[in-house]
């Protein structure tokens, strides 16, 4: 190794930084004429790619409250929210600039109980309620695929959380 790729391997690891938190909620509802939950997707303000309410942490409230807040923020629901995760996913953040940041983002279940006319990023953004099969297909994020797939199976078995395959060891 050269000393100018050595200098430049350390600069990077003194550079890179632990993964950002952020919170989401994973909204659903429960139709009563279908078997499927349905989960409600909206798109990012930046690129319009397929996303799912979530933000950065805030002061004084807990990661739960700030996945509810985003939810009701960015896509004008409110409801049920669950004090519990059921999972995260990590994603590069495109900040002006250029620059991209890691974040792991919690993803907490809030069980839409009212959809409102009015909340401060109406219009910015499009919202659908579609499947977990369809919201896995559409969001780019794996470790999100991933969880939608996991979340229509805890559905299916009464709410009860299926263990990621890292956390079954």
């Amino acid at each position: 190794m050269t000393i100018v790729s050595r200098i430049a391997s350390e600069v990077h690891l003194m550079l890179r930084r632990p993964p950002r938190q952020q919170y989401a909620a994973l909204c659903y509802r429960q139709r009563k004429k279908q078997e499927q939950v349905e989960v409600l997707l909206i798109t990012s303000r930046d690129t319009g790619r397929w996303v799912i309410p979530k933000g950065w942490p805030m002061e004084g409230k807990k990661s739960h409250a700030v996945a509810e807040r985003e939810a009701y923020e960015e896509a004008g629901v409110k409801g049920k929210v669950g004090r519990e995760p059921i999972g995260h996913y990590s994603y590069a953040k495109g900040m002006e600039g250029g620059l991209k940041i890691n974040c792991k983002v919690q993803v907490y279940p809030l069980e839409v109980k009212d959809m409102l006319k009015d909340f401060p990023e109406k219009g910015t953004r499009r919202a659908e309620w579609v499947n977990c099969q369809e919201a896995a297909a559409r969001v780019q994020e794996p470790e999100l695929k991933v969880l939608f797939h996991r979340f229509a199976q805890m559905m299916l078995n009464g709410g009860d959380i299926v263990p990621a395959p890292e956390e079954a060891r």
